[in-house]
């Protein structure tokens, strides 16, 4: 993943709202998203290549998410593949903060990385680019390939889309997120980030929804999490070389309803 916009517990109706674009070169092979053959209770796309998934949701209400933290090195663009660390967790059973102590552990190991983990009663993230795990409270957050709401320009237009969608607790609407997910202008370039790769990728780079030559955003994902174990999985393929796009809905419980207290109207 390249964006990962969530609003957690902010909404009386909605445990998580998680609006993400992943962005990745056009010859990766992919399977959109589905409830996994060989783990029926892992709904999620996958990385063919390698078996991974950059995000995911299981029956049992747990989630997890990867983006790549930007870097120029050669050598740290080895390693073991980022998604394995999200399918990890999905297809495991450890308590989020356990799981994540294990990564921190073997962090060194793998290409810079935000990581994203949670159950029905707590979410956390983790980077092996920063210290320790974060416990997240009630909030709106963002991510791209900087650490946790790093504003870089995609990630504030990100969350104010994320935000319009979500003020006075009206009903998120799907659709609309969708088509903000898919917005391709361009910020000026004295508010883009520096991260060593040059003007002209900066800019390749900056908007929400990337188009470019060999890589772009090649999916977005709206996920809807209720109190009452409800969820609302969308997600939108596009095919570059016919500027078409697949969407894919699924609906379904979870087996545990959400902990803790639900935000008042």
């Amino acid at each position: 993943m390249c964006l990962i916009l969530f609003a957690y517990r902010m909404h009386p109706s909605y445990r998580m709202i998680v609006a993400a674009n992943r962005d990745e070169s056009y010859t990766r092979p992919t399977a959109p998203a589905g409830f996994w053959t060989d783990a029926p209770a892992v709904l999620a796309g996958r990385d063919l290549l390698h078996g991974g998934t950059w995000l995911g949701f299981t029956r049992s209400g747990r989630f997890a998410a990867v983006s790549n933290y930007r870097e120029t090195s050669a050598a740290l663009s080895r390693g073991p593949s980022r998604g394995h660390l999200v399918a990890n967790y999905l297809l495991g059973d450890e308590s989020p903060t356990t799981y994540l102590k294990r990564v921190a552990a073997e962090g060194a190991r793998y290409p810079g990385f935000n990581l994203i983990a949670g159950d029905s009663d707590a979410l956390y993230y983790f980077s092996n680019r920063a210290a320790g795990i974060q416990r997240l409270g009630p909030g709106l957050h963002g991510v791209s390939n900087a650490l946790l709401d790093t504003p870089w320009p995609k990630v504030e237009s990100g969350k104010a889309l994320l935000r319009e969608q979500t003020q006075a607790h009206r009903e998120p609407q799907v659709d609309a997120l969708l088509a903000g997910l898919t917005d391709r202008r361009l910020p000026a370039d004295s508010r883009l980030p520096d991260t060593g790769v040059g003007l002209e990728r900066e800019r390749e780079l900056a908007p929400l929804f990337i188009r470019g030559r060999e890589y772009g955003t090649r999916s977005s994902t709206v996920l809807l999490v209720d109190y009452a174990g409800g969820v609302r999985f969308v997600e939108c393929s596009y095919d570059p070389q016919n500027l078409s796009a697949t969407t894919i809905r699924h609906a379904f419980h979870t087996l545990r309803p959400a902990a803790g207290k639900v935000p008042k109207r």
